[in-house]
């Protein structure tokens, strides 16, 4: 199909791919403890890496700190004396974490430009992850390494300034995550029973003793100790009359828990905690609905919140990081339009000082509405989701993506969301559906996914597609589908499944075959493999097997009629690339068309932008061909030659 059969948009341009996909100028910033610095991510020689300004010289003062060239770096945290900046990085996206630490006041190491980073868990193969930061030793992190069982994280405790590192704790009892009081002590684990229910289990010196529990298909786990570390809050949605999770107080030692709080309007589950660092006093609770709900439990601070949301308006409002006095903050602002705003703000004095603007030159007049919505699924079952229509034309009878969330136990929520203006910037009007099985709408809604993959689950997709076409919105000749992770899989499911629904589709690192997704599964998720088993199918028994093996669309890949783009990075340790390899094979091997992009430095998802701009290039166009929407046709050297490089020509494909 042309682009002609799109109705021309001549009061919106087509802005270019970078606007939404290339590196951001600015973005990530964090105080530090004393407000002295504000670190930042900003590319380095290409590549985004972390920067340190003083708090009061423009950014182009700033100076690099990490110079990775090869990956940028994902994300860092200041030490708690502000000493040191702690980041994790991984090698062409494995998922094989090492912790590093550097000193943003140390000299540039001999004829480089940034100061020394030194590796704190320096393994191979070895996923490392930070558990704690205590405030009491500021020279220490608590890590989990699983270098001794690839399985399960045991504990360590690390001198930053040294390297030093002591074993705490041996992992052998499925320990899956650790839990540290306000002074920095060990107090509690969550443990993953062979069955999958969670246990909270009280750490004694040599042994532990459970102190609550929740079933597989409950939700219960600490979140962090009240003021006097005699309490511990925890999220829980234990017993039948529990839908939505709560929030509650659990004493540690008797095991009796004291409700707190669940969503004042009874429709979504509890969201998040905020405390105070200084007073360890929690400041306010959130729930994430249509839109974010504050609660604030702190007068001061609900005060600067409601000053800040006055001046602010149209936008959410959020507490980025603040100084150990809590008086100065970096103060975010976002809305669907409005990718980050970023401020200072002095409690004191309210002064609101502007810092930067995420993807300050992407122009925010064009950018498109999110709206809520909702719609029946095929038993009736009430199905959230967002739409974002083209501006510029008549919304009626347009080209539809639907673009299904990964997970997928996650979900979709209000705000910026770079594919979505992308391709309504396209023309495309763009469905995000919040299908069952997705969080935050209750367990019961989280378990009607059960075993669900390909079916209702499908299903809420299905007929999120037939509700737009009855509204005239969506033409039902054009509609098509990307998505990545389940996302992926909710595509090749669509194409396999549904196949006079869609014209075209896309599949991001997506499972083609669940068997072989689950046989595949990293070591280092087994504290996960039963919640997959039991959402999925288990693989060790004959209905399961059959289950698993009906709703794989690689078996019912004869089916699919719509054109295929196949995305996947060569190092992904989840989804590994024979999920994509043996799809293509089967679509190939009946002459049926398919395109296949790999990338080699890339895992589950790509975090490189020429990476993402050389796939969205090839999406827009691949979509513009089916579809009838608009696209880019120009590229920039590097993305061209990048989209050249990882295009893969499907005869050399083998299953």
């Amino acid at each position: 199909m042309s682009n002609k059969a799109h109705q021309t948009d001549t009061t919106v341009p087509i802005l270019d791919r970078e606007l939404f996909f290339g590196d951001p100028e600015i973005t990530a910033a964090e105080l530090s403890p004393d407000g002295q610095f504000i670190a930042f991510i900003k590319p380095y020689k290409g590549t985004r890496n972390v920067w340190v300004k003083r708090t009061g010289d423009p950014f182009d003062k700033a100076r690099p700190v990490t110079a990775d060239l090869k990956r940028p770096i994902p994300g860092y945290i200041w030490s708690r004396d502000g000493r040191y900046i702690l980041f994790a990085q991984d090698k062409a996206g494995d998922e094989n974490y090492n912790v590093w630490a550097v000193n943003p006041a140390d000299p540039p190491a001999p004829g480089e430009e940034v100061p020394a980073a030194r590796n704190l868990t320096h393994l191979e193969g070895v996923r490392a992850q930070i558990y704690d930061v205590p405030k009491k030793d500021p020279d220490v992190v608590f890590v989990g390494l699983n270098d001794r069982d690839a399985a399960w994280h045991d504990l360590y405790r690390v001198t930053i300034s040294t390297g030093e590192r002591t074993l705490l704790r041996k992992n052998t009892d499925r320990i899956a995550q650790w839990f540290f009081d306000n002074g920095g002590t060990l107090r509690l684990a969550l443990r993953i029973a062979e069955n999958g229910d969670s246990e909270i289990l009280r750490v004694e010196e040599n042994r532990f003793t459970t102190i609550y529990s929740c079933t597989v298909f409950e939700t219960c786990f600490p979140v962090r100790f009240n003021a006097d570390n005699k309490l511990v809050y925890i999220v829980t949605d234990k017993g039948e009359e529990s839908d939505l999770t709560h929030l509650s107080l659990l004493n540690p030692d008797s095991g009796v828990e004291e409700f707190v709080e669940s969503d004042p309007l009874n429709r979504v589950d509890f969201g998040a905690a905020t405390f105070s660092e200084r007073t360890d006093e929690l400041i306010a609770t959130i729930y994430e609905d249509e839109r974010t709900r504050p609660y604030f439990k702190d007068k001061a601070f609900q005060s600067d919140y409601d000053w800040l949301q006055e001046r602010l308006r149209d936008k959410e409002v959020s507490f980025i990081s603040g100084t150990r006095d809590e008086l100065l903050f970096l103060v975010g602002a976002h809305s669907d339009r409005e990718p980050g705003e970023t401020y200072l703000f002095d409690r004191e004095t309210r002064a609101l000082t502007f810092q930067y603007r995420i993807r300050e030159e992407l122009p925010r007049e064009y950018l498109c509405e999110m709206k809520p919505i909702s719609y029946r699924s095929s038993d009736g079952l009430e199905i959230p989701a967002f739409l974002t229509l083209p501006a510029g034309i008549e919304q009626k009878n347009l080209p539809l993506v639907v673009v299904p969330h990964g997970g997928p136990w996650f979900r979709d929520s209000w705000g910026y969301n770079p594919i979505s203006q992308f391709l309504s910037n396209r023309g495309y009007a763009v469905l995000q559906p919040n299908f069952r099985g997705s969080i935050g709408y209750g367990k019961r809604f989280l378990n009607a996914g059960n075993n669900e993959w390909g079916r209702k689950m499908q299903d809420d997709i299905t007929w999120g597609v037939k509700h737009l076409v009855s509204l005239g919105i969506a033409d039902q000749k054009r509609i098509g589908i990307l998505g990545g992770s389940y996302g992926g899989y909710a595509t090749l499911a669509g194409l396999a499944f549904t196949p006079d629904l869609y014209a075209a589709g896309v599949s991001i690192v997506g499972p083609s075959n669940l068997m072989t997704l689950l046989e595949s599964i990293p070591p280092y998720w087994e504290s996960g493999r039963k919640i997959f088993e039991v959402r999925l199918g288990d693989p060790s028994k004959p209905e399961g097997r059959r289950q698993l093996e009906e709703r794989s669309p690689l078996n019912s890949a004869n089916n699919i009629r719509a054109p295929l783009l196949v995305v996947q990075g060569a190092n992904d340790p989840r989804v590994k690339k024979a999920e994509s390899d043996q799809i293509v094979v089967a679509l190939r091997d009946r002459g049926f068309p398919v395109e296949y992009l790999v990338a080699d430095d890339e895992g589950h998802g790509f975090a490189k932008p020429v990476n993402n701009l050389a796939m969205f290039a090839a999406a827009e166009k691949f979509l513009a061909t089916h579809l009838g929407g608009r696209y880019q046709p120009t590229a920039t050297p590097e993305t061209a030659r990048r989209l050249k490089d990882i295009t893969v020509d499907v005869r050399s494909v083998e299953r």
